[in-house]
C-alpha cells in the first residue's frame, strides 16, 4: 500500500547541516568525475562490466574515489550505475554489489556517498517492453540495496526517458528516507533521446520529490549552459550539473575528449554563477577538472533562483504553462468522455483502444493544449483502461494529459505512471473526497481542478461557490500543494434551467482568480443544455469567462466557433503577439458565414492537413494506426503493392523523418507513425503473394559486445522494417565474432552496431574491424549517445547515424545505389 506521509526535508535522514543547506539552497555542493574514463585509463578489458570491478577488483575502485577525494570531491558516486538485476544477470547479486561499492567509498574517506542508479538499459511501454512496474521493481531492488549498504543519499542519472525516471524517483521516494538527486541527458537540440525538454523535466521532477534536479552527460558545459539556465528558471529546487569534457576522440587508440581542465572550468563558472548550486563531472573528467571545481564553489553561496510562478502540466515533451504574472488560456479537449457518445462507449466496452487513441490524435490536431481523459463506464475495470489509454495517449499525441475519473484507484494508477505532470479531474469539497484524492495528488506531484460542491450540493451563489474553493485551497495546502498546482471549477450549470446562475458563476471565477491566485476551468458547453443554438450559446459564454479570469476551458476543439472565440481573445488577452496566428488563420476569411477556415491539423507545431488524395500520409504522419488497414484495403483495389509502398508508405515515412529532424516530431511520435505504417505493410502482406513484395535489401543490427543497451537498436529495427528491408537483429552484448558469421552467412551488405557506454566503444572498434577484414565490402553505420561523427570515423565506420531516422536514410542511399 503506497505510504502517502507527505515528503519534506524535515521527513529526510540527512547526514549533516551542510547536506541540509545544500537541500535547501544555501551551499554548494561538489560531487566526483568520471569513474568509466579513470577505469579506461587504468587498463579496463573492453567489454567487461565496471560495476563488477567492486567485487573482483575493489582496490582499483578505491584508488579512483580516492583520487577524488583528494581532488576535494565531497560526493562520491558508488560505481553501481549498470547494477540493476537485468544488466548483472546471473553475474552478481545487486545486494553484494552496491554492499562492495559503498565500501570501496567509504574506504576512500567520501564526506558523503551517493547510491548511483542508471537507467535499465531497456525502453517502457508503450514503445518497448519493459513495464513501468518492472523498471519500478528493478529500481527500488538498487534503492533497498543501497540504503542498507549505507548510502546518504539516492543520485539518479543518465536518464532519456521520464517514464523510467519517475519509476527511479518513485522508487527512491517509497523505499527511503534519503535525499533524491534525478538527472536526465540532453542532446544538442536540448531534449533527451525521448524528446523531454529541460523545462519539463525540471518541473516533473520537482514536483514528484526529487531533491534536486539536473542535468549530466552528453555535452560539455557550454553546450549545457542554455540547458541549465532554462532549468533553473522553472524550479526553486537546486540544480545540478555534471557536463563532459567534450566530445570523444580516437588518439593513439584510446578515447580521449577535447575540452581540457582549464576551460571545463570556466564554462562550469558561469553556470555556477547563473544559479546552479551542485556540480561534478561525467564522462571525460579526471581529478585534474574536479580540482578546479572546488576552487569555484569554495566560500561561494548560491545564486538565488526563484522560479517564475506558474501553473504548469505536462507531458514528456510538452510543457503548458499558466504564469501568475500574465493571463494565458489553454484549451482542454473534453471528447475522451463516454458520456453521451455511443461509439466511444462501444469502442470501450470491445477494447478497441485504437479509436480512444484516435480521438486525441484529432483533438491535437483541431488545437487543444490539454486532454482530459475519461473511460468511467459501467461493465469495464476502470483502472486497467484509464492507466493503458492515457500510456497510449502519452505515445501518439505530445498533448499534457488531465486524468478524469471518480474512481481514486483508477486515478492513482494511472497517474503513478503518466511521463510527465498531469491535472487530476477532480476534488472537491467534500471530506470523502479531499481524504482520498489530495494525497494521490501530492504523492505524485500531479495538479488537481477542484469542484465547488460539498456535502450540500452545488451553491447558488459566487460567495458559497467561493467559499468551497477556499476550503480545498486550505486543505491542499496541508498536503505541500500550493495554488499554483490548483484549478478552481465553478461549475457551469444550464442557463436554459438556472438562468439567474450565469452571472454567478462568472462572479465565482473572478472572486477565485482575484483572491485566491488559482487559475480557473470550466466545462463550458454545460451551459447550453436544453436551448437551441448551442455553439452560439456556448461561444458566448465562452467569451465571458475569459473576461471574468477563465484560464482553462474544458471544451470541444472540433468546434470551429469556439476555437474562433479562443483565437480572438488570445489577441485581446497579448498571447498572441502581433496577431500573428489570428492573421495566418482568418487573412483570406471575407464573410463570417460562409467558407469558415477549415480546422486544418495542428502537431507539434506543423500544420498537417488531411489529404483526401493521399489518405495513407495523413494516417502516418497523424499515427491513426486504426484505421490503416482499411485504407490500405482501398487503395490495393486500384493500386500494386510495390507502388502503394513505394508511392505512399515510404514517401509519408520519409516526411515523418523530416518533421522528427526539424523537431516538430519526437520518438514516441515518429514509432507511432512507424507503427501505423507497420500495419499497412502487414495488410500488403496477408493480402498479396509474397514473391509480390521484395525486400529492399538484408540489415544486421547489433549491440556490442559488453553494452546490453538496446534501445537505439530496437527502435532502428523497428524503422527499418516498415521501410521494407529484412531485419537480422542479433541482439545485445555480441561478440564480435558472432556478428561476422552472421553477416557472412546471411550475405548481409550493411551492419548497424550500436554502444551507449564510453567503455564499450572499443569493442565496437574491434567489431568493425573484424568485419572489414573477413567481410570485405560489407559497410557499418554505428550510433549511440557516446558517438560522434568524427569518433565514428576514425574507428573505422562507414556511416554515422545520430538517430533511426538518419539510420534509414543512409539504407536508402545504400541499397538505392546497388539497385
Amino acid at each position: 500500500m503506497t505510504d502517502y506521509t507527505p515528503r519534506t526535508l524535515d521527513t529526510l535522514r540527512i547526514a549533516d547541516d551542510d547536506l541540509r543547506a545544500v537541500l535547501e539552497g544555501r551551499r554548494h555542493l561538489l560531487f566526483d568525475g568520471g569513474m568509466g574514463t579513470m577505469l579506461q585509463a587504468a587498463g579496463l578489458a573492453a567489454g567487461e562490466l565496471p560495476e563488477l570491478l567492486c567485487l573482483t577488483n575493489p582496490d582499483e575502485i578505491r584508488a579512483v574515489h580516492t583520487a577524488y577525494v583528494e581532488a576535494g570531491a565531497e560526493v562520491v558516486t558508488t560505481n553501481t550505475f549498470g547494477a540493476n538485476a537485468r544488466k548483472l544477470g546471473d553475474a552478481a547479486t545487486v545486494e553484494d554489489v552496491f554492499c562492495a561499492a559503498v565500501r570501496c567509498a567509504r574506504d576512500a574517506g567520501a564526506r558523503y556517498v551517493a547510491g548511483d542508479i542508471g537507467p535499465t538499459g531497456a525502453l517502457l511501454a508503450p514503445l518497448g517492453t519493459l513495464t513501468f512496474d518492472e523498471a519500478y521493481e528493478l529500481f527500488a531492488q538498487q534503492v533497498r540495496a543501497a540504503v542498507a549498504a549505507g548510502v546518504d543519499l539516492i543520485v539518479i542519472e543518465t536518464m532519456t526517458d521520464l517514464a523510467e525516471v519517475r519509476a527511479a524517483v518513485l522508487a527512491a521516494k517509497e523505499h527511503a528516507d534519503l535525499p533524491i538527486f534525478a538527472t536526465m541527458t540532453f542532446e544538442a537540440d536540448g531534449r533527451t533521446f525521448l524528446g523531454t525538454p529541460p523545462e519539463v523535466a525540471a518541473a516533473t521532477l520537482d514536483a514528484l520529490g526529487a531533491d534536486v534536479v539536473g542535468i549530466n552527460c552528453s555535452l560539455g558545459p557550454a553546450e549545457l549552459a542554455p540547458f541549465a539556465r532554462r532549468m533553473v528558471a522553472s524550479t526553486a529546487k537546486p540544480v545540478m550539473v555534471q557536463a563532459n569534457a567534450g566530445l570523444p576522440k580516437v588518439r593513439d587508440g584510446k578515447t580521449v575528449y577535447d575540452i581540457d581542465p582549464a576551460t571545463y572550468a570556466a564554462g562550469v563558472q558561469a553556470m555556477v554563477e547563473g544559479g546552479v548550486g551542485v556540480i561534478g563531472g561525467c564522462c571525460g573528467t579526471t581529478p585534474a577538472y574536479i580540482r578546479l571545481l572546488a576552487d569555484i564553489v569554495r566560500d561561494r553561496v548560491p545564486a538565488a533562483h526563484p522560479a517564475a510562478g506558474a501553473l504548469t502540466v505536462a507531458s514528456a515533451q510538452t510543457l503548458v504553462a499558466l504564469p501568475e504574472a500574465e493571463r494565458r488560456v489553454a484549451v482542454i479537449g473534453e471528447r475522451i468522455n463516454p458520456t453521451g457518445k455511443k461509439r466511444l462507449q462501444a469502442a470501450l466496452r470491445e477494447g478497441d483502444i485504437d479509436y480512444v487513441i484516435g480521438q486525441g490524435i484529432s483533438q491535437q490536431e483541431q488545437g487543444a493544449d490539454i486532454l482530459d481523459v475519461n473511460v468511467g463506464l459501467p461493465g469495464i475495470d476502470e483502472p486497467a483502461v484509464l492507466a493503458r489509454v492515457c500510456e497510449q495517449l502519452s505515445a501518439a499525441t505530445v498533448l499534457p494529459l488531465q486524468i478524469d475519473s471518480t474512481d481514486p484507484a483508477a486515478i492513482e494508477r494511472a497517474v503513478r505512471r503518466y511521463a510527465g505532470k498531469p491535472i487530476i479531474n477532480s476534488v472537491n469539497g467534500k471530506r470523502e473526497s479531499l481524504d482520498a484524492i489530495l494525497p494521490i495528488a501530492a504523492h505524485y506531484g500531479a495538479n488537481i481542478i477542484g469542484l465547488t460542491l460539498d456535502e450540500d450540493g452545488i451553491p447558488d451563489t459566487a460567495q458559497a461557490r467561493f467559499a468551497i474553493a477556499q476550503r480545498i485551497v486550505d486543505e491542499a495546502a496541508r498536503y505541500g500543494i500550493g495554488p499554483d498546482r490548483i484549478l478552481i471549477d465553478c461549475l457551469v450549470m444550464t442557463a436554459s434551467t438556472n438562468q439567474a446562475q450565469a452571472l454567478e458563476i462568472l462572479r465565482a471565477v473572478t472572486m477565485c482568480r482575484e483572491r485566491l491566485g488559482v487559475h480557473c476551468a470550466l466545462g463550458v458547453s454545460n451551459i447550453s443544455f436544453g436551448l437551441p443554438a448551442r455553439e452560439l450559446m456556448n461561444a458566448t459564454f465562452l467569451a465571458a469567462a475569459f473576461g471574468a479570469g477563465l484560464d482553462a476551458p474544458i471544451m470541444n476543439p472540433g468546434s470551429a466557433r469556439y476555437m474562433d472565440a479562443v483565437r480572438a481573445f488570445r489577441v485581446l488577452n497579448m498571447e498572441d503577439a502581433g496577431s500573428v496566428a489570428y492573421i495566418e488563420r482568418y487573412a483570406t476569411w471575407a464573410d463570417p458565414y460562409k467558407g469558415h477556415p477549415a480546422n486544418t491539423a495542428q502537431a507539434a507545431g506543423d500544420t498537417i492537413a488531411a489529404d483526401a488524395g493521399d489518405p495513407i500520409r495523413h494516417l502516418i504522419l497523424t499515427g491513426k494506426k486504426d484505421e490503416m488497414a482499411a485504407a490500405t484495403e482501398r487503395l490495393l483495389a486500384t493500386c500494386d503493392p510495390m507502388d502503394l509502398i513505394n508511392d505512399h508508405l515510404i514517401p509519408a515515412l520519409d516526411e515523418v523523418g523530416e518533421l522528427f529532424d526539424k523537431g516538430a516530431y519526437f520518438l514516441p511520435q515518429l514509432m507511432a507513425s512507424a507503427e501505423c505504417a507497420r500495419v499497412g505493410f502487414d495488410t500488403i502482406r496477408r493480402l498479396m503473394p509474397a514473391s509480390d513484395i521484395a525486400s529492399k535489401g538484408s540489415i544486421c543490427l547489433a549491440t556490442v559486445k559488453g553494452d546490453i543497451h538496446d534501445i537505439g537498436k530496437n527502435i532502428v529495427k523497428m524503422l527499418l522494417d516498415n521501410y521494407g528491408y529484412t531485419v537480422f537483429d542479433l541482439g545485445r552484448d555480441v561478440d564480435p565474432q558472432a556478428i561476422v558469421d552472421e553477416v557472412r552467412a546471411r550475405g548481409v551488405e550493411l551492419v548497424g552496431l550500436s554502444a551507449l557506454m564510453t567503455t564499450t566503444v572499443p569493442a565496437m572498434e574491434q567489431t568493425i574491424d573484424l568485419l572489414h577484414e573477413q567481410v570485405p565490402g560489407v559497410k557499418v553505420v554505428v550510433g549511440g549517445a557516446v558517438l560522434t561523427p568524427e569518433y565514428a570515423s576514425q574507428i573505422g565506420a562507414d556511416y554515422y547515424a545520430k538517430d533511426a531516422a538518419e539510420t534509414a536514410r543512409i539504407a536508402e542511399e545504400l541499397f538505392g545505389a546497388d539497385a
